[in-house]
């Protein structure tokens, strides 16, 4: 068999078989010269990252293999733990919220009813902050409504008297999450509870105008606080004051909402009409806080310190009188007041007072207290919802404008503080209501008939009658 004829296209010349040859060689060796030089890169990568964890105290990264044939099985177990770890997204380019190992904790603050609260400071910055952490392990739903509440109102109520929320950063798990807010060196119930003497008048008018002016922020936004109490008001030692803690917080609208929780406020702050039973409130329940926060300030104690609903109720109406038909015409209409039955005297005696003129509160109660300043607080603590003053017209009352006037911010006093030193010690005080909580019927029964504070015939320290129907 012969042998096969060459292709007419070879070339035949040795010279260009030895340039073909050339340029082949010349290739492998760029080839070889970018892998050495990729190989010197990589090393020089790894040195670098060992430095680093060296002086960082922590121990370096293994080099990934290029296969995982030659792996032995400690090396595949240790892929696997550093790939679990980069599930958790720790750093801010991995994830929207950052870790909370960005922050380290310095004391514990306080618990309330919806988070742990703890000072912190920044790493990056070093600024001091307030870390609130969300409980969420008993959270039937998965996330509480409250804390998608305080994040979703927090966000949008940027005020100067509000406290402000920072960021929201993450643990390790889906129940790590923190709120980090402004830190503010007191709280006013503990600041009330360790003063020697109470606010001076200026001082007082000074605090309740911020107070005034972020409620009346919240209301023309439609959103409501439904927990205003003097331990959920921050002050920082630049006379400024915060509303914090909005776990309670949600909005409304005009028409009111059929559906609003029934057990809201915490009991010192709640107004009669949910005391009462009722199903459908506004701003006014805000409004009769405030009202309490103001005498609070000026006795340096709370106002109305039931043990129970009814207590509270009973308490009440010992300063502000019972309630009738003149001053609250729909009281009646409340659940809980339909086996309320007052004595003849109450309901049928006549009185220069009408929803829109409230009568005052007995002077007795606030000696120290101008004649405008009275006329506000008896606005305030109105037992009609409807008689009760908005946010915007309190800040226009002739108290505020009347000597003394307000103190200027930057002339207030400054005090230790116990939440940048140590854990707060608190007298006991009753807790916000739990999200979910049923309203409790109330036995007038048993309290107005001896069981809170009264005597054996019924009378209460008001020096009047409630009996059942």
């Amino acid at each position: 068999m012969s042998a096969p004829s060459k292709s007419r296209w070879a070339n035949e010349d040795p010279e260009e078989e030895a340039a073909i040859a050339q340029r082949k060689r010349e290739k492998e060796e760029k080839k070889r010269a970018k892998a050495e030089k990729q190989r010197q890169l990589e090393e020089k990568q790894q040195q670098q990252q060992q430095s680093k964890a060296a002086e960082d105290g922590t121990r370096p990264t293994k080099r990934r293999r290029l296969s995982n044939d030659d792996a032995t099985a400690a090396d595949k177990q240790e892929l696997v733990v550093e790939r679990k770890k980069l599930l958790r997204f720790p750093a801010p380019e991995w994830a929207p919220c950052r870790h909370v190992d960005n922050y380290e904790r310095l004391n514990h603050i306080e618990e309330g009813s919806y988070g742990l609260v703890s000072r912190a400071k920044d790493l990056a910055t070093g600024e001091i902050v307030a870390l609130k952490k969300l409980k969420i392990d008993n959270a039937p739903d998965g996330f509480p409504v409250t804390g998608l509440r305080e994040i979703q109102t927090l966000q949008r109520a940027r005020h100067q008297n509000i406290v402000y929320l920072r960021e929201i950063v993450m643990g390790n798990s889906m129940n790590d999450v923190y709120l980090v807010m402004d830190f503010l060196e007191h709280d006013l119930k503990t600041l009330l509870d360790d003063m020697q003497e109470p606010f001076l008048p200026s001082e007082i008018k000074t605090l309740l105008q911020q107070i005034l002016s972020a409620t009346e922020f919240l209301h023309s936004h439609w959103i409501l606080h439904r927990d205003l109490k003097t331990s959920n008001l921050l002050l920082n030692n630049r006379g400024e004051i915060k509303i914090a803690d909005f776990g309670m917080a949600r909005y409304y609208g005009d028409p009111l909402p059929t559906q609003l929780t029934q057990l809201v406020v915490t009991l010192w702050y709640r107004s009669p009409e949910l005391l009462l039973g009722a199903e459908k409130y506004g701003a006014e329940i805000d409004m009769w806080s405030i009202g309490c926060i103001f005498g609070e300030l000026l006795k340096k104690e709370p106002l109305f310190q039931g043990r129970n609903e009814v207590d509270q109720l009973s308490k009440i109406f010992a300063i502000t009188g019972p309630p009738t038909q003149q001053v609250w015409p729909t009281f009646r209409s409340l659940p809980n007041a339909k086996s309320l039955r007052l004595p003849a005297s109450s309901t049928s005696s006549t009185t220069s007072s009408s929803t829109k003129n409230p009568p005052l509160l007995p002077r007795s109660n606030f000696p120290y207290l101008t004649n405008a300043g009275l006329h506000l607080l008896s606005l305030l603590l109105a037992l009609n919802p409807a008689s009760r003053p908005t946010a915007a017209e309190c800040l226009e009352h002739p108290y505020f404008r009347e000597d003394p006037r307000p103190k200027a911010k930057e002339m207030f006093p400054t005090f230790p503080s116990k939440a940048g030193q140590e854990r707060r010690r608190r007298r006991a005080t009753p807790e916000a209501p739990k999200h979910g909580e049923e309203a409790p019927k109330l036995d007038f029964a048993n309290v107005f008939g001896g069981g809170a504070g009264a005597g054996a015939g019924g009378e209460t320290g008001a020096g009047f009658t409630l009996r059942l129907g």
